[in-house]
């Protein structure tokens, strides 16, 4: 404890490296061989994993593994907007995600007009009822407060409005 009269200086917390880590694995027991580095993170920030199969020359499959945090949920929309030509990068979706919502995938807003009017904002980018329902991208889950579903389908109203979640720089 600091004698009386000083002060103690505090700590900034340095921030965490995030590596993404691509893990490829060959044989039959690849699956079972993958597991234990599932669990494997770094820092606050755990990458996504892929693993590759090959259980004979001519079949393989590869199946990537998303960390269950707001890096994960960016990069499995990412993917999920790649395969439906929805463009938007992952530096537009972190800044407007902590601009909304500061990365709650639970975060509601209960003041504003659209609230008023019975439609609360609602997610990680902070979308009504009508605009997730007009703009789900199937293959998500039909749930604004799910992260995957409501980034993707934020970005897919984005894209269609604004030509990108990229060209959004406030409130949308």
């Amino acid at each position: 404890m600091p004698a009386r009269g000083q002060h103690r200086r505090a700590r900034t917390p340095r921030r965490p490296i995030t590596r993404t880590r691509t893990l490829a694995i060959t044989g039959t027991s690849a699956a079972a061989l993958a597991l234990p580095f599932l669990t494997a993170t770094t820092a606050s920030a755990a990458p996504s994993y892929t693993s590759s199969t090959s259980l004979s020359s001519s079949t393989s499959s590869t199946t990537t593994y998303y960390a269950n945090n707001l890096d994960g949920w960016i990069r499995e929309s990412l993917d999920i907007m790649a395969q439906n030509g929805i463009p938007g990068t992952y530096d537009g979706i972190y800044r407007n995600i902590i601009r909304e919502s500061s990365g709650n995938p639970y975060a509601i807003n209960n003041w504003d007009s659209n609230a008023a009017a019975g439609t609360p904002s609602k997610g990680l980018l902070q979308v009504i009822d009508p605009t997730f329902a007009a703009y789900h991208v199937a293959g998500t889950a039909y749930d604004p407060y799910d992260p995957i579903a409501n980034i993707t389908a934020a970005c897919n109203y984005a894209a269609a409005r604004y030509g990108s979640i990229d060209n959004v720089y406030g409130a949308y």
